[in-house]
């Protein structure tokens, strides 16, 4: 079996705009619980087994704003190791989420575009 998208996130230098822009435009619901500091958790209205998502503030000295995939590997260090050895980056290394929702770490492709892992 592939390894399946989990999740997607928008990052923006302007999030609650970036917020209004996808809500209105997909009608999707958003719920910015105050224990994220501000990243909005995003309702699409798609089945529970569908892929959910986020926004929230791009960092200054991180990644550009964008969207951004999270794909569901076994294992962050072997997935980005490999990345590497086919010519990809690591952009991020694994880190660990809060309330023990797992690890993530993000890697560039050959034409640099930033994927994301979960674990």
């Amino acid at each position: 079996m592939g390894s399946p998208v989990m999740w997607f996130e928008v990052t923006s230098t302007d999030p609650a705009r970036a917020r209004e822009f996808y809500t209105q435009l997909f009608d999707w619901s958003a719920d910015a619980p105050p224990e994220l500091g501000g990243y909005t958790l995003i309702d699409t209205g798609a089945p529970a087994e569908t892929v959910g998502g986020g926004i929230g503030a791009a960092d200054p000295d991180g990644l550009p704003p964008g969207i951004l995939l999270y794909v569901r590997v076994d294992d962050l260090a072997a997935t980005l190791a490999r990345a590497e050895e086919l010519g990809g980056s690591t952009l991020q290394p694994p880190t660990a989420l809060p309330a023990d929702s797992g690890s993530v770490a993000v890697l560039a492709d050959l034409d640099g575009h930033a994927v994301g892992l979960w674990a």
